[in-house]
């Protein structure tokens, strides 16, 4: 006997299972990602996957994810980006090391850096694992810098 779907709630937006329509959209790119992955595509395939994403979103978004490919290029240049549930991410060995979502990925009103459990941002009992991001300044970059230095120790 077939199951039948209930169609989402339109007040929420979520279906049976409580996925929402973003979260459903993350799940495609993530399946996306993994068949690509299949054919083992280069670092300069994965990175021209990553910008042509950031080149997909609206500022401030695009003009944050920019200067963020910039500044962790620059500061872990052995990190891969590649592509992780649709946003950019930055691998060390196959694992996502860190990642940005932006705020549209999930209608948020600011957008996230992200750090994964491969990075090594251990201090005491607790720390932080992501960064709420309104905007990028100078300082801030330089912080970020230093976070993904740490994270890849």
């Amino acid at each position: 006997m077939k199951e039948t779907r209930k169609p989402a709630d339109p007040a929420t937006g979520d279906d049976v299972e409580g996925i929402t329509a973003e979260e459903r959209a993350a799940i495609r790119d993530w399946v996306k990602e993994k068949k690509a992955r299949r054919g083992r595509p280069d670092a300069a395939q994965e990175e021209e996957a990553v910008l042509a994403k950031i080149a997909e979103m609206q500022d401030p978004d695009r003009s944050m994810a920019e200067r963020l490919h910039a500044v962790i290029k620059g500061s872990a240049p052995d990190l891969m980006p590649r592509l992780w549930y649709g946003m950019p991410a930055y691998a060390k060995n196959g694992k996502v090391v860190c990642f940005f979502q932006p705020a549209e990925k999930f209608n948020s009103r600011y957008a996230t850096l992200g750090f994964s459990d491969q990075a090594n941002l251990d201090h005491g009992t607790m720390w932080p694992t992501a960064f709420a991001l309104k905007e990028l300044t100078a300082d801030d970059e330089a912080r970020i810098g230093g976070l993904v230095k740490k994270a890849i120790a």
